[in-house]
């Protein structure tokens, strides 16, 4: 999965354009950047990529999917519906635009179920983020179909499925807007980085503002001619890190070649096992492999299969018992343990997250384990994964 596996001459290339003008900043400086824009074409090819009308980069995939929720209009008091099965950056996000981040339910494509979104709206819900999880899709056409019926904007965390699509669609265009991270083990890395894809103007001119301080980028090339039409914050990309960035993404295609052709063996193989369910992908074709998922009959199972994997030398994930990415390991969260007051702590209308309890996603998520699909694997160590994944069944 990670794009860090491939690095090549074509990534020191990029950074040496970089370094032989000095000019890191994305901004400004044309008389001695010698033509090199690297935040800015990285910009356009993902919006290529992606079918986008507009793209704009960041410093992260949390700084992304704050800029993006400002660019949306969601703010003070919005409730935002979420999943409990992500990375914290998602209700992170929501907390830091003074939004109100509402639990909802998942089912086995491991995202948002929205048979059950409506469950949890209120007059005070202003979004809904599905978060595609591990590569592969939510059943996003229909939660699509919930927030068009409801009047909620959707906005669609894609941070964890860059290169993944539906029914053709690439996910992050079904909403008003898509976010990504680039992070140091994302399918395409900058290190640190993010991005914003719409096909709203005015949602990318808000964008391309609040990550710059308000910015308008309208006084040429006296950057302090330019306006400030709303307050921002400092979200900006550096040139080396897009530049890194911009050759990763020219690789997409191969990435998502490997990764696919590297999960389908491991699949294949275990498609026999009694034990095994696979994850529910809406869209197989549209997956981009970064994780194979998979149920087990029960929890002690789950919890014992992915010890013998540890052990045989087949590392997974246990989402159940894992700190970052499940609900239930949120105590800060649930404590509101901030360095800061935040505003969002005054409402009335905060959740009890000390008492939250989704059964049908514990129930799930008990039962799961996924491994990563990585890009340097030889044949030979996807046989020898094989082999500890078969023994591991065995114990």
């Amino acid at each position: 999965m990670p794009g860090f596996e491939i690095f090549g001459d074509e990534e020191r290339k990029e950074v040496a354009d970089v370094l032989e003008t000095g000019v890191l900043f994305r901004y400004g400086f044309e008389g001695t950047r010698n033509g090199h824009f690297k935040a800015l074409e990285f910009e356009k090819k993902l919006a290529e990529i992606t079918g986008s009308n507009y793209s704009h980069l960041c410093s992260s995939g949390t700084a992304a999917l704050c800029t993006a929720l400002t660019a949306c209009g969601i703010g003070a008091g919005d409730e935002v519906i979420v999943p409990p099965f992500t990375f914290v950056a998602t209700f992170e996000a929501v907390l830091n635009a003074g939004a109100i981040p509402v639990f909802s339910e998942i089912d086995e494509t491991l995202c948002l179920d929205p048979d059950r979104i409506k469950e949890v709206i209120t007059d005070r819900t202003k979004a809904v983020i599905p978060v595609h999880m591990c590569g592969s899709m939510a059943r996003i056409d229909e939660i699509k179909d919930v927030c068009r019926k409801k009047g909620l904007i959707l906005l669609e965390d894609a941070c964890q499925s860059l290169g993944a699509s539906y029914q053709g669609k690439a996910l992050g265009t079904f909403g008003l807007a898509g976010c990504f991270s680039f992070d140091a083990v994302k399918t395409v890395t900058c290190g640190e980085g993010g991005g914003i894809i719409t096909d709203s103007k005015a949602v990318y001119e808000k964008a391309d503002q609040f990550a710059d301080h308000g910015h308008d980028h309208l006084g040429g090339p006296d950057r302090g001619a330019d306006d400030h039409p709303i307050i921002g914050t400092n979200y900006r990309i550096s040139e080396l890190s897009a530049a890194v960035g911009l050759a990763q993404l020219n690789k997409l295609d191969q990435i998502l070649d490997i990764q696919r052709k590297n999960k389908f063996a491991i699949k294949d193989a275990m498609a026999d096992l009694p034990e095994v369910s696979f994850r529910y992908i809406p869209d197989a074709k549209g997956d981009s492999a970064t994780f194979l998922s998979f149920f087990l009959p029960t929890q002690d199972r789950a919890r014992q299969i992915a010890k013998n994997l540890a052990k045989n030398g087949a590392g997974s994930v246990y989402w159940y018992d894992n700190n970052w990415h499940y609900y239930k390991k949120w105590h800060h969260l649930a404590q509101m343990k901030c360095s800061a007051r935040l505003a969002v702590e005054l409402s009335d209308n905060l959740p009890d997250y000390k008492n939250l309890v989704l059964k049908d996603a514990d129930t799930i998520m008990k039962k799961t384990i996924s491994m990563q699909i990585m890009l340097s694997w030889t044949k030979a160590d996807i046989e020898k994964r094989i082999q500890a994944i078969m023994k591991s069944f065995k114990e």
